[in-house]
């Protein structure tokens, strides 16, 4: 019993490091991996909003296609989001 609290102590402890080491802004270089992540989910979430597209389209109870369209939205932030990343206006975004 001893042992397990412990153990759950360090991992509070690790936690609360973990997030007063969290970064405030993001780099102002992104390094390949960085990019070719960012690129990878550009590519996630426009294949999400085209699928979900399609099925809005397809959908034929109005609550449903409502439901659907708020999903395209949903993603269309997040890919705005990912854009915003890559473009050099917002940041020096080097690649190293």
């Amino acid at each position: 019993m001893q042992t397990q609290n412990i153990g759950q102590q360090a991992q509070n402890q690790q936690t609360a490091q973990a997030m007063q080491n969290r970064m405030k802004e993001p780099p102002q270089v992104i390094t390949t991996k960085d990019y070719n992540y960012l690129t990878d989910a550009l590519s996630w979430e426009l294949g999400a909003v085209k699928k979900l597209h399609h099925f809005a389209n397809k959908a034929q109870d109005a609550q449903t296609k409502n439901f659907i369209k708020k999903g395209v939205e949903m993603h269309q932030r997040h890919y705005n989001m990912l854009l915003k990343h890559l473009e050099p206006a917002n940041s020096a975004n080097k690649l190293q």
